[in-house]
């Protein structure tokens, strides 16, 4: 009878809890993702409001188009007068996005701590390793991608709107289509956004990831302050601006030794190719500093609790 009975009764709780091990770290990773999604909404809510706030204020500047092309422009400057408002929303929303990203990566870290939510993730069968990497993942892929689509959905929408006051006001819409190379533009904003704000910056969010999960309070001082004292002890012990050098080509440079822009337009910000980007050794040097930093950021997380 007791034989019986001991079958029939039910495991305990702990041995009916699924184990780390048991969930694929792929499944644990993408779960981290939607969390994050979840829980900062500003990821895409800022870049949506901004392109929603742009399109706007072009639909009151497009009644004035037809006047526009009307005007006698030579064809270079009626090709910039045309694309000049799609590079525009391109510029603003990429900044936006930017934005974002820096001060997500400062509260990524930091915000559980704060709010002591840490002890309930902590709870869950996911690990350090996972967590930082699923919160790298929003700057580094999910808000390029995320600034992509919002463009492209947008530099649409105004050309729809353009074409209909053209043909409104009995114009062809032929001059605006043909002054406008969307496609050459996405893609080159596509890889713009992928290779410059999500691989080249990547040992920036690293950095702003530890000092997340490092500081104890005001951590965008913590990010920014030790990076001025470096550059100003530099200066004033050896009268030289290496290391202002070195943070002025990663956040405004590229690849390419070359990387002065000469317009405001996605092919002058990109003066580099894919196998120029590849073959630079300043994006595995970055890999590597951003992989340290990511450890660092790993073994705090595991030790440190609520603040």
């Amino acid at each position: 009878m007791n034989t019986q009975s001991n079958a029939m009764t039910p495991p305990p709780l702990e041995a009916q809890a699924v184990a780390p091990a048991d969930i694929p770290a792929i499944r644990q990773f993408y779960s981290s993702v939607r969390r994050e999604l979840w829980e900062s909404r500003s990821i895409y809510i800022a870049p949506m409001a901004v392109a929603g706030v742009f399109l706007f204020g072009f639909l009151i500047n497009a009644m004035h188009l037809p006047q526009r092309l009307r005007s006698g422009f030579s064809p270079a400057q009626l090709h910039d007068v045309i694309e000049q408002p799609y590079d525009m929303v391109a510029l603003l929303i990429m900044g936006v996005s930017f934005v974002v990203a820096v001060f997500y990566c400062l509260d990524a870290l930091y915000g559980e701590r704060r709010d002591r939510s840490i002890l309930f993730w902590k709870s869950l069968p996911v690990s350090d390793t996972t967590t930082v990497l699923s919160k790298t993942s929003i700057p580094v892929v999910v808000l390029p991608l995320l600034a992509f689509a919002i463009t492209v959905a947008t530099q649409f929408a105004m050309l729809l709107l353009s074409s209909a006051v053209l043909l409104g006001s009995g114009m062809s819409a032929g001059t605006l289509w043909s002054h406008l190379p969307l496609l050459h533009t996405w893609l080159m904003l596509f890889f713009h956004l992928v290779a410059g704000h999500g691989l080249w910056y990547a040992p920036i969010y690293g950095w702003l990831l530890l000092v997340s999960a490092w500081a104890r309070r005001a951590p965008f001082l913590w990010a920014t302050l030790p990076l001025l004292a470096i550059g100003a002890m530099e200066k004033i012990a050896f009268n030289t601006s290496h290391f202002a050098a070195i943070l002025q080509h990663r956040m405004m440079g590229g690849p390419s030794t070359t990387g002065s822009t000469t317009g405001m337009s996605i092919d002058a910000m990109t003066p580099f190719t894919p196998g120029q980007l590849l073959g630079s050794p300043g994006l595995w040097i970055g890999f590597a500093i951003a992989a340290a930093f990511l450890a660092g950021a790993v073994r705090l997380r595991r030790h440190r609790g609520p603040i």
